[in-house]
């Protein structure tokens, strides 16, 4: 039995370059009309669809959807949603580096078992997404499942498919409207667990 998973990041956010937002509400630009298409196209039409509790993943879900001439109904999982920066949410990288308050990854903000001030670290991301996609995967198991979320949560899924350390993880890029796709694969002789089947796809 395979649970197959479509992770799709949300479209971009709209007029915040070089500030950090991470788990505040910012709206997302879902013009591209013709992504949006490629991906409806692409992606499973009997599938159960989630998003995070932020707007950016339920109006990009909306939207594909609506590409195809569909509406839905997606599970709100507030656990899928991006990694929380804290009090760095709302300020931008210049700044964090003017008061002396960045901690980088090579890659990433903070290495991943980093915690900003007030907020999570990317370690805490992942334990957090595992404990979703287990309970969803035992709950629907042998269905496809379209989960609209952010970049953390991409990465954080990659960590319990590929069995990474969280910080590995921070070294994979996931563009807006990417596709990734991970497999759950179920059977009685040994074997199984998972598997990854394409990361950071294009949507056209």
């Amino acid at each position: 039995m395979i649970t197959r998973w479509w992770w799709v990041r949300h479209a971009p956010v709209v007029g915040l370059n070089g500030v950090i937002y991470g788990g505040n509400d910012v709206p997302c630009d879902v013009s591209d009309s013709a992504a949006m298409a490629a991906l409806a196209a692409r992606l499973p039409e009997e599938a159960l669809w989630v998003t995070s509790h932020l707007g950016r993943t339920q109006a990009t879900a909306e939207t594909i959807n609506a590409a195809r001439g569909a509406a839905i109904a997606p599970l709100v999982e507030p656990d899928l949603a991006e990694q929380d920066f804290g009090a760095w949410q709302g300020r931008s990288f210049a700044e964090l580096e003017r008061d002396g308050d960045a901690v980088y990854h090579k890659f990433w903000l903070a290495p991943a078992d980093h915690a900003p001030p007030g907020g999570e670290s990317f370690a805490a991301v992942a334990d957090r997404v595992a404990a979703v996609i287990a309970r969803l995967t035992a709950a629907h198991a042998g269905r496809d499942i379209v989960a609209v979320a952010h970049g953390g949560t991409v990465r954080a899924a990659l960590v319990l498919a590929l069995g990474l350390e969280p910080e590995a993880a921070l070294a994979v890029r996931v563009e807006n409207l990417s596709l990734t796709c991970i497999e759950h694969v179920d059977r009685p002789e040994p074997g199984g667990d998972w598997r990854v089947v394409h990361v950071n796809l294009p949507p056209r």
